[in-house]
């Protein structure tokens, strides 16, 4: 073999000779993301992993995602539900139910807002979705990255790739989506509510209220329990005072390492070969719809409550009842102090927050009970 022929196998061989254009594509959208994720600071936590992973699923070649590749073997943890259900016990470690507790009608706001799973799965089902797969497409309003991976891998698990990189991407741009949706929806005199403190939660309640959701939530829902069981077993760990070193691990090692994990795994199946499909599309466009609606039914169901206590409640903390916590609640809060320097919604916001994981959850399990085999 002389030199010309090796040279023409090896460039032959190269993944610029075998790329093509759907690769190219999704390596242009995860530069994107990683200059969203890096420059802009888009819950880059959660964002750098994910646009690192479909970056690495689309380089020609690679073979991260077959049969022996590294990331096939770590995305056992998506697909078994495993990770789902330990990102809720971090969550349930880092989450401080007081703010719910405080005024437990911030939990109707948490409810308002699962307005989006609902709308989603009805215009799912309009575009020719099965009643399963609209069921997973539509949890991607709740806003909840690990829910919707739990009910996609039990009810549409070829649907996974598409309807997890939708779910977590758009987690991740929450201060870009609800921002608009909720100046469009108040008035300057809403926006400028300020609310009083609330009242001081003592440790008993915080102790009872994970145990007694469980219980609830579980008999009412069983199919909820894992997601549930997991999301109350952390916040005990956090709660209880007798198990710190448990919930120090659940917040701070386990989380990272389960976030590594995950959001690299759900990036790594983004491969724009079978990703860019029509009802790819459609599924980033449902899950759009379903976080915009979300945001428009917590809100309005804040307008609501504004008129119903007399104007004692600023709408702005009805867009937080999506489950993406903190970053709903984030965004309540930066958007209130742009017109009222001395809003401080921050903990108001948590309250429907919190009360949104709760609600995701429950309709997860809900959605599972009624198109479960």
């Amino acid at each position: 073999m002389n030199i010309l022929d090796t040279l023409s196998n090896l460039a032959m061989s190269s993944g610029i000779a075998n790329i093509q254009w759907q690769q190219a594509v999704m390596i242009l959208v995860a530069c994107v993301l990683l200059y969203l994720a890096i420059k802009k600071e888009f819950e880059p936590l959660l964002l750098l992993p994910i646009a690192f992973g479909m970056l690495l699923a689309n380089l020609p070649l690679s073979g991260v995602m077959e049969e022996g590749g590294v990331l096939k073997y770590i995305y056992t943890g998506v697909k078994t539900s495993i990770f789902p259900c330990l990102i809720f016990l971090a969550i349930g470690a880092m989450t401080d139910f007081g703010p719910l507790l405080a005024n437990p009608a911030s939990l109707l706001l948490g409810a308002a807002a699962q307005m989006g799973v609902y709308v989603a799965f009805l215009l799912a089902i309009l575009l020719g979705f099965t009643p399963q797969e609209a069921a997973s497409i539509g949890i991607i309003g709740g806003a909840d990255g690990p829910t919707a991976i739990y009910v996609a891998t039990k009810l549409a698990d070829h649907l996974l790739a598409p309807i997890s990189v939708a779910a977590y991407s758009y987690m991740a741009l929450i201060p870009l989506i609800q921002p608009p949706i909720m100046k469009a929806l108040t008035t300057e005199k809403e926006r400028k509510i300020e609310m009083k403190e609330l009242r001081t939660v003592t440790q008993k309640e915080k102790i009872l209220f994970p145990i007694a959701v469980t219980i609830v939530c579980s008999l009412l829902v069983p199919s909820t329990t894992p997601l549930i069981g997991m999301l109350m077993l952390g916040n005990l760990f956090k709660e209880s005072g007798v198990t710190g070193r448990l919930s120090d691990t659940a917040q701070n090692a386990m989380c990272n390492i389960v976030t590594i994990m995950l959001g690299v795994c759900v990036g790594a199946t983004a491969n724009g070969v079978v990703f860019l499909s029509p009802d790819t599309l459609k599924i980033i466009a449902l899950g759009l719809t379903a976080f915009a609606f979300a945001t428009v039914g917590g809100i309005m169901f804040g307008k609501l409550m504004c008129k119903l206590t007399g104007g004692k409640v600023n709408p702005l903390i009805g867009a937080a009842g999506v489950s993406a916590v903190p970053m709903a609640a984030r965004v309540a809060q930066v958007e209130g102090q742009k017109y009222n320097k001395r809003n401080y919604l921050l903990m108001h916001a948590m309250g429907p927050n919190v009360a949104g994981v709760i609600g995701s959850a429950v309709a997860a399990g809900f959605l599972l009970s009624m198109f479960g085999a």
